[in-house]
């Protein structure tokens, strides 16, 4: 390892107390000596690169040996005190959880990571680490990024120690250092570069050239001898660390080589057997058709002989042989007709009787059916004669209201009339009054003035107060005939009081003839549901009346309805008519009970009496799917 002396020899710390207390801290701390070295290294590495780009004066590439030291030592410095995660294939150390953590604290290391996922020769996380470490370079955000992950302690406590370079002080040293990077330009090539597989050694023949030119004296090289030393041990160690880890991948590979040898063993013996098998197996079969040609060959002569055999057999024996079938082929079938008739009576007592059951099943519930039938019938009648005496109610209200209308507008113009007839006379009665003020007024001028014409002005008097008289008697007959007509008024207004509250009844009939409208068409939508529901009555009953034919039919038939036909009665078919012999057998028709041949009664169908398909002749079939297929519909 790095001693602080040796470096401080070199010129990179910042003073000598520094040096000191990190010196007695590393002593103390073993991960705080390699923190301390870390940062050396770093410095060095960091302080190495600015300076030969700054003197090679143009952008540097991948090839370039300081720049490959550099990303070493980071790579190094990002593994220091990293957590170890279990996995399927053992304990794993990655570099890429931390750094992939940086594209959700930062947005714009989005495109990085997105561009690092993206490469197609990167297959461990390792290598994606350093990809990333390289567009980061090349971004020039490096430092950026970095900073903004070593302020999260609370993300980098998931993925490092405690003591590591990223969670302490010397983590922010080197993130401060990283910022004079931002004065090179790199062009690296990531993409056709194998990063899986490089090895991470620090090259420190980099470092030691110069020192060692620069210092001549004894007290730096003895210094120098010291910090060479230390390197030495820091490296030996490394070594010791990487041979153990070459070990044990060695004895890995032993054993999935040892494995792998034992597979192809078992392969080869397993090749080895499938060939022998296949060998006996060709020789089986080769035996097989010699042992099949001999058996043909036995059985083609042993058959001539048996033919020859059966020849003059059956020359000689044909009469008695075909009298002898005949007899048994007559007692099977007697016996399996009795067998089959014995079969059929006990599932037609079976079938009759749960025909008996359903049949009184279906009685009831068509007795049901009908009386429900009948009260759904007499409700439609109810709502028929409510509708009507609804309607008729309606038309004479609607009559009404018309008459009432028209006796309203009629009053309405007498009433009308007599405002103006009113206005009329009490225009008339303001002009008498005039008249009989101004008569008034100049009866008392003529007095006042004209005392010597008395004769004349009690002449003039006189004919006045006849018109007076005729005046007042004008207009008592005007205040007759006012109160006359304000009675008519009255008695006006009165009617038109008793309309208006027919209007207001008429009102109330249309309200209650709209509820009657609606309750109307409630009573449709369940006459039109109850229609429904009869329609679907109907239907059942027409399935019901079906089933009770084939129920009839079916106990005809076990009451005796269908006629079996003896085997001695029949000699011919009764379709095709041909006679029966010994190759035209008989067969009896399990529907109508007659015997046809076997081309006429070749036909199969379940019968009411037998759910099992039984033997029908032509013309029963026929009906039988006649009678399905009207069913079905």
């Amino acid at each position: 390892m790095y001693s602080p002396q040796s470096l401080h020899r070199w010129g990179i710390t910042h003073s000598e107390s520094m040096e000191r207390l990190a010196y007695s801290q590393a002593l103390r701390d073993p991960m705080a000596m390699e923190r301390a070295n870390l940062l050396n290294m770093a410095k060095l590495s960091i302080k190495g690169l600015i300076e030969s780009a700054l003197s090679f004066g143009r952008t540097l590439d991948s090839d370039y040996p300081p720049l490959q030291q550099f990303f070493v030592v980071m790579e190094h410095c990002l593994k220091h005190g990293l957590k170890v995660k279990k996995s399927f294939l053992g304990y794993n150390k990655s570099l890429w959880g931390p750094l992939e953590m940086v594209e959700k604290l930062c947005p714009e290391a989005g495109e990085i990571a997105a561009s690092v996922r993206d490469l197609p020769g990167l297959k461990t996380p390792l290598g994606r680490a350093r990809a990333w470490l390289r567009l980061a370079l090349m971004q020039k955000r490096l430092a950026d990024y970095l900073r903004v992950l070593i302020t999260r302690k609370d993300l980098l406590s998931d993925f490092y120690e405690n003591s590591s370079v990223m969670v302490e002080e010397e983590g922010a040293v080197i993130v401060g250092l990283l910022v004079g990077l931002n004065v090179i330009d790199a062009n690296l090539c990531v993409k056709g570069e194998d990063l899986d597989t490089q090895v991470g050694v620090i090259d420190f023949s980099m470092y030691l050239k110069n020192d060692i030119d620069d210092y001549r004296s004894e007290e730096s090289r003895n210094g120098q001898i010291a910090a060479i030393l230390d390197q030495k041990n820091y490296v030996e160690e490394l070594n010791r660390q990487l041979n153990s880890s070459v070990h044990g991948l060695q004895g890995r590979v032993d054993n999935l080589e040892k494995s792998n040898s034992k597979l192809i063993e078992e392969l080869a013996i397993a090749k080895n057997n499938i060939i022998k098998l296949q060998e006996e197996n060709h020789q089986l079969r080769n035996e097989n058709t010699i042992i099949l040609m001999k058996a043909q060959q036995q059985l083609e002569v042993t058959q001539v002989d048996v033919d020859v055999e059966l020849d003059t057999y059956k020359q000689s024996r044909q009469g008695l042989d075909e009298m002898y079938n005949e007899a048994r082929r007559q007692l099977r079938e007697e016996c399996q007709l009795r067998q089959d008739v014995e079969n059929e009576l006990v599932v037609q007592v079976s079938m009759k009787q749960e025909m008996d059951l359903a049949m009184k099943l279906l009685e009831k519930d068509i007795h049901e059916k009908q009386d429900t039938l009948i009260g759904l019938r007499h409700q439609l009648d109810e709502v028929k004669a409510i509708n009507v005496e609804m309607y008729s109610k309606m038309q004479t209200s609607d009559d009404g209201m018309k008459q009432k209308n028209d006796m309203i507008t009629r009053l309405e113009e007498k009433t009308n009339q007599i405002t103006a007839t009113m206005k009329q006379l009490e225009q008339r009665l303001q002009e008498a009054e005039r008249d009989r003020w101004t008569a008034e007024d100049g009866a008392r001028k003529f007095k006042q003035d004209f005392a010597n014409k008395a004769d004349s002005l009690q002449k003039q008097i006189a004919q006045r107060e006849k018109q007076m008289l005729q005046l007042e008697t004008d207009l008592k007959i005007e205040k007759e005939w006012r109160q006359t007509l304000q009675n008519d008024l009255d008695r006006e207004r009165d009617i038109v009081a008793q309309l208006s509250a027919e209007a207001q009844q008429i009102n109330g009939l249309k309200k209650e003839f709209h509820r009657l409208q609606d309750e109307n068409s409630q009573l449709k939508g369940i006459c039109e549901e109850q229609e429904k529901a009869l329609e679907e009555l109907g239907c059942k009953l027409s399935e019901s009346k079906l089933k009770i034919e084939d129920i009839k039919e079916a106990n005809k038939a076990l009451q005796g309805g269908q006629v079996w036909l003896k085997d001695k009665e029949a000699t011919h078919c009764k379709l095709c008519e041909k006679e029966f012999s010994i190759s035209r057998r008989k067969h009896h028709c399990r529907n109508c009970g007659e015997i046809f041949c076997n081309a006429c009664s070749d036909n199969e169908l379940p019968l009411p009496a037998s759910p099992k398909p039984v033997r029908v002749c032509d013309t029963c079939h026929a009906l039988l799917l006649q009678r399905c297929s009207s069913n079905a519909t």
